[in-house]
């Protein structure tokens, strides 16, 4: 049976939808699934800060010069705790601009698609970490996805955003399923994701501590937005937290 396969697209640049591929994605992980995190953010590459070691092939090389190896050669395993059962598997983009504009051609695009699908023969869930859609390989991304999940800022830029690229996604013949926050509320969204104190790719998954605000946001954000129910475990803030963000709030 195939794994289901989620375009997580930026409602506006810097909305955080790496970020919130990596912690949704880990959040499936402690629940035991397996999930693969494709990279379609050519232009930021981010995806490569959250893996070790060498990236050689990566997405773009499986899609123009390497087009014939198999999508394992370019997977990289997201470091997670001994405790976590699933797998987090990415196939993030390292490439010189050259590469980086043929990977961005129709061609290139159809081929993006198919590793889609090859992805989702053998991951429980693949996440694509989706830009703003204004190319090739976003149209692509969003085309062979099952679910289509804008990402948004709290932020009165990215509120606006999301009726636009809901425009331009009906214009590429596809709709939206669902909207997330990132880095606070909105009332668009279905779901939100807090703001992390700590924002470097060293730090992610943040969502790994059940302690953590994240944690259980990112498990309420994972089922309303995929569809799934997990069975985890949060733990409790003790009484001097609680009252730490009753003074806050007040």
């Amino acid at each position: 049976m195939s794994g289901t396969a989620t375009a997580l697209v930026g409602a506006t640049g810097g909305a955080g939808t790496t970020r919130t591929a990596v912690e949704l994605a880990a959040t499936l992980a402690r629940d035991g699934r397996n999930v693969a995190i494709l990279d379609a953010a050519f232009a930021t590459q981010g995806l490569a800060g959250y893996v070790e070691g060498r990236i050689d092939p990566d997405l773009t090389a499986l899609l123009t010069d390497r087009a014939d190896a198999p999508l394992d050669e370019a997977l990289r395993v997201l470091a997670l705790s001994a405790a976590v059962e699933g797998r987090v598997a990415c196939c993030p983009v390292r490439a010189p601009f050259e590469r980086l504009a043929r990977a961005k051609t129709v061609a290139a695009a159809r081929r993006f698609e198919e590793r889609l699908a090859e992805a989702a023969e053998t991951f429980d869930h693949v996440l694509v970490d989706v830009p703003p859609v204004a190319a090739n390989q976003a149209i692509a991304a969003v085309a062979g996805a099952d679910r289509v999940v804008l990402v948004a800022p709290a932020t009165t830029r990215g509120a606006d955003a999301i009726d636009r690229m809901r425009d331009r996604l009906l214009d590429v013949g596809t709709t939206v399923d669902g909207v997330l926050a990132t880095r606070g509320d909105l009332d668009a969204a279905d779901a939100s994701l807090p703001a992390c104190e700590a924002t470097a790719a060293a730090d992610a998954p943040a969502c790994l501590d059940p302690g953590a605000p994240i944690a259980r946001a990112a498990a309420d954000a994972a089922e309303e937005l995929l569809g799934e129910s997990l069975d985890l475990a949060f733990e409790e803030p003790g009484l001097l937290e609680t009252v730490e963000g009753f003074v806050t709030r007040r």
